[in-house]
């Protein structure tokens, strides 16, 4: 079992990690801090390069720590609120991945509390340093302040679009 908690954590710490150096930096495929800035524009997000650097580094930060299996619950609460921004920008395409959907960030946020849930397993640090097991209710509370932290970040950060433009051709209707 922990050779396969060891497996999930690398991979979706490291994924989540990477997607994180990729808004901040020209590094892995990113189109630097400028594009990582562009882009959370793009989608509606006030903060210009303080968010790209706070939502790239929560990025970093989490999928590194989830990786590592250090301080398990908080890395998964930072993974769950990252993705559930990205969650609340690709919702209105639909669930799937094709058609540029939430499929991703919902696995993820999967991923990361079921790693909240099951502990990050004997090869981790949390277990080298004693912190392990970590009791269920951490779970329940990543995913509580993960979701509610990506939708609070969603709620301060995005402006509404603005409304379209009032022309004589759209008066009548």
């Amino acid at each position: 079992m922990d050779t396969g908690i060891l497996i999930l954590r690398l991979l979706v710490g490291l994924l989540v990690a990477a997607h994180g150096v990729q808004k901040v930096s020209s590094h892995l495929g990113g189109s630097g801090l400028e594009g990582g800035t562009e882009e959370f524009r793009d989608d509606g997000f006030r903060g210009g390069v303080l968010t790209a650097l706070a939502a790239g580094g929560g990025q970093i930060g989490s999928g590194l720590l989830l990786a590592a299996g250090f301080l398990t619950p908080l890395a998964a609460t930072g993974t769950i609120g990252v993705m559930t921004v990205a969650l609340t920008v690709k919702w209105h395409n639909g669930l799937w991945v094709q058609h540029d959907g939430y499929e991703y960030p919902l696995f993820l946020i999967g991923a990361a509390t079921a790693l909240a849930a099951t502990g990050p397993g004997d090869w981790s640090l949390d277990a080298v340093l004693g912190l392990t097991p970590y009791p269920l209710w951490w779970a329940a509370l990543a995913l509580v302040a993960g979701l509610g932290s990506g939708l609070l970040t969603r709620l301060v950060l995005h402006r509404p679009a603005p409304p379209a433009p009032h022309t004589a051709a759209t008066a009548g209707r």
